[in-house]
């Protein structure tokens, strides 16, 4: 599995500690009442974190919710809601004890029963989780405290699993409030994480606000990335929703909000000279993988050749030139489907990714297509917008047809759960998404009933000796030949590997170097 160490760079803010250490108690006390206002990647949508692969939800899920392991910033899963676990010397029953005092919001307290019925429910929505109940031969809750997994067959990857922070991620929830949503999105948000959703003071479009949830206790280990200690020193959390990143990057400026997620690239030096405003610079694994995700159920791209022309019609370089992204935030061009920069990156099965109109042109006139127009949504407003511009004219120059829509993200969300009316759409993903055949969107959740609909059948046996592979070596081996198969089946097509600067006020010390948003661990100086 990949190791953050190998690329990621999350040091502490250097002599954040110290100024709060020096700080007077009454002036300390005044910083942390003031709340901490934020701006995410976008607003949150969809509420459920089990319901989706949006990083929004993600990020909001890790404030409200808890994971019974977690990732450090080297790649490790470590306990965070099991006190510890054993295992038969057979490899088949995994035994786990949950800390004692674990509550949920409402002042219930956490059972083993919650945590099977949230490993049940959310194991039938991810790809992992699948693979994971495939293994699985019973889960049962022993006592309040004790439930065990007991397997058909080994599963190596369990606690990498159970820790993974890949949406959906296995968060715990309350049985009571998963039994009563049934099938569909549970509508009342109750965690047991470092943060309670005031639901009551919900503004859509506008507000939300996160409260210090006083009845999580922290585990004693530091903070590292996800795992270890959550301790919150700040009140409350405004998570603003803003019209748009200009508006959002002149609050910051001016000091109405603390943090924004996504910094627009037209402005960054303005802001690099603005008083009281810092820039994380981030790479490897916390950069982003644009993809233009393709639609396999209906239209044009059903048919794989149509799919393959796409490889010759996607520059990256030039893709992310007419982004804006400067050339210190982005790779000239990445052709690995888990990342450059990472462990298992690979060129394997890359050569038909050479752009050229002219081969595009002569390879489409070869195939079936009739003209049928090509539907891509696009995130108005959005830097995956102008990736799909860039795309849309070079595909109009080499014979498609394609009828560009302009959308929000809810909107695209809604519309590619169906299986027509759409043929594709460019997004972007966090890094430590995609560095993994069983992390990337469209490669794990392949013949799985999942917006896209990508079926490759030499991938899935694939995926299974992924699974079972216990070397670095063999899993990076194996990860080739999936590529390979992924650049002829083309489940999705590449258009660039980036990073998106984070910027925030001064004020806030001890804030994590990630592209993904914590709100705990952070203080709050006077200023």
């Amino acid at each position: 599995m990949f190791r953050h160490g190998l690329t990621k760079r999350r040091l502490l803010l250097s002599g954040a500690a110290g100024t709060l250490a020096a700080m007077a108690p009454g002036r300390r006390a005044q910083a942390q009442s003031r709340p901490l206002t934020v701006v995410f990647e976008s607003e949150v949508v969809i509420l459920d974190p089990h319901a989706t692969t949006a990083a929004i939800t993600r990020t909001f899920g890790y404030h409200i919710f808890d994971t019974l392991f977690s990732m450090d910033q080297t790649g490790n899963i470590h306990p965070q809601m099991v006190e510890g676990h054993t295992v038969s010397s057979d490899g088949l029953t995994w035994s786990f004890v949950l800390r004692p005092g674990l509550k949920w919001h409402d002042g219930g307290n956490v059972t083993a029963a919650d945590c099977t019925a949230s490993l049940q429910r959310w194991g039938k929505r991810d790809s992992l989780g699948r693979l994971l109940l495939a293994a699985t031969d019973s889960m049962t809750a022993d006592d309040p405290r004790r439930f065990t997994i007991r397997l058909r067959q080994k599963f190596p990857l369990m606690l990498d699993v159970l820790g993974k922070p890949n949406a959906p991620v296995p968060f715990m929830m309350p049985a009571a409030i998963m039994a009563e949503a049934g099938e569909g999105r549970i509508t009342k948000i109750v965690g047991s994480g470092p943060f309670v959703f005031r639901q009551d003071k919900w503004r859509a479009g506008d507000l939300m606000v996160f409260e210090r949830f006083d009845g999580y206790v922290p585990r004693a280990e530091p903070t590292s990335f996800l795992a270890g200690g959550k301790v919150v020193h700040v009140d409350q959390a405004l998570l603003k929703v803003m019209p748009d990143p200009t508006t959002g990057a002149n609050a910051l400026i001016a000091n109405e909000i603390d943090y924004m997620q996504f910094l627009p690239f037209d402005l960054l030096g303005q802001l690099a000279k603005s008083d009281g405003v810092k820039l994380m610079d981030l790479g490897g694994a916390d950069m982003y993988q644009g993809n233009f995700r393709l639609n396999q159920a209906s239209g044009p791209f059903m048919d794989p050749a149509i799919r393959r022309v796409l490889w010759k019609l996607v520059d990256q370089d030039e893709t992310l030139h007419a982004i804006g992204i400067p050339d210190r935030f982005r790779l000239k061009n990445c052709s690995s489907y888990w990342m450059c920069d990472a462990p298992l990156s690979t060129d394997a099965g890359a050569d038909p990714a050479r752009f050229s109109i002219a081969d595009a042109r002569a390879a489409l006139a070869a195939t079936a297509y009739k003209g049928e127009p090509v539907v891509m949504l696009e995130v108005a407003n959005s830097i995956s917008q102008t990736a799909g511009n860039v795309l849309a004219e070079h595909m109009r120059q080499a014979g498609f047809k394609v009828d560009e829509q302009l959308m929000d993200w809810g909107t695209v969300l809604a519309r590619r759960a169906k299986r027509d009316g759409w043929s594709m759409f460019p997004v972007f993903s966090n890094g430590i998404d995609m560095v993994s055949p069983l992390k990337h969107f469209y490669i794990t959740n392949n013949c799985a009933d999942y917006p896209g609909w990508s079926c490759d059948a030499a991938i899935t046996p694939l995926l299974a000796e992924f699974t079972q592979a216990e070397s670095a070596e063999l899993r990076k081996a194996i990860a080739a030949k999936i590529q390979q198969a992924a650049y002829q089946s083309v489940p999705s097509v590449m258009w660039g590997q980036f990073a998106i600067p984070v910027g925030y006020r001064s004020r806030l010390v001890n804030l994590t170097q990630s592209a993904f948003p914590m709100l705990w661990g952070v203080q709050l100086a006077t200023g």
